[in-house]
């Protein structure tokens, strides 16, 4: 079949399932193509069915922009060249998923609201104030915003909050972050969802009892306390760990990422779920239904 033809045929088929309102073939927009997450979700969405990549960006001063995108990550020449903004790259696609830097992943959010286009954040460090932007933004265009992608992760947020009603205040309750020494914010993103999570089930303000760091003479730990230490080394990709001290006892609940493709997966899973729902906010427990 000539290229031509088979174009023609998608074109016809992603009008007349546009029509129904669901779409067959996604087209996706890559943020921060060039780099480590970039890259993983360009091979994802190669090896997912459903779904391909319409169109990649980088910052304009990205030494990789305007080289082959396919050839910058690994794949071989695809045709497509790697863009300096999503405004250039906007309408080429169906839904943009953006892991790169929480001002930037702002930015891109505004401009693919403005457009009414579905978005996939997996960005981490976010101030308070950013998330209540992004809130406010996503009543605009279906946005899932997670600060973990991996099922394992978002079930570990689940089920810390059973532990922590079923173990209630007999147990202190301390969580352990590793990460490589290239990421930028600590503690990590997932931590503290994981803190927030279990200080709601907890009864407790998080703002007041979360204990970031402990250095020379402390004194005892405070029972209500929630404790979130921060490990950097090497090339680790990311674990995470839960720990229930008890009186003779205690509980660990930890998940170790082997690799960042865990996290693309969960991406390009959000990206095909994302673009048939209405203008919201939503998480990763949504698009795996467990919630």
């Amino acid at each position: 079949m000539k290229e031509e033809t088979k174009d023609r045929l998608l074109c016809k088929a992603r009008v007349k399932l546009g029509a129904m309102g669901v779409i067959a073939m996604i087209r996706a927009i890559v943020a921060g193509a060039a780099g480590k997450m970039g890259g993983r979700i360009i091979h994802t969405i190669e090896a997912t069915q459903g779904i391909s990549l319409a169109a990649a960006f980088e910052r304009a001063e990205h030494p990789s922009v305007g080289s082959d995108v396919g050839e910058v990550v690994g794949l071989g020449a695809k045709g497509l060249k790697i863009a300096p903004d999503l405004q250039s790259v906007l309408e080429a696609g169906d839904v943009i998923i953006d892991f790169t830097q929480h001002q930037a992943s702002l930015a891109h959010l505004r401009l693919a609201a403005s457009a009414k286009k579905p978005v996939v954040i997996g960005t981490t460090g976010f101030t308070a104030d950013e998330l209540e932007i992004i809130s406010k933004l996503a009543k605009d265009t279906p946005c899932v915003q997670a600060p973990n992608m991996s099922m394992g992760v978002n079930l570990m947020f689940k089920i810390v909050q059973d532990m922590a009603k079923a173990l209630g205040e007999g147990f202190d309750v301390e969580i352990i972050e590793a990460h490589h020494h290239h990421k930028k914010d600590a503690p990590s993103g997932t931590a503290v969802k994981l803190a927030e999570n279990l200080a709601h089930a907890l009864g407790r303000n998080l703002e007041e009892v979360g204990v970031y760091k402990r250095h020379g003479m402390i004194g005892e730990r405070r029972p209500e306390e929630i404790g979130i230490q921060t490990i950097r080394g090497g090339d680790i990709v990311g674990e995470h760990t839960v720990l229930f001290a008890g009186i003779g006892e205690r509980l660990e609940l930890t998940h170790k990422a082997h690799s960042r493709d865990n996290f693309a997966r969960g991406a390009v899973k959000a990206a095909k779920w994302i673009v048939n729902q209405p203008p919201g906010l939503y998480d990763m427990q949504n698009v795996l239904g467990l919630k």
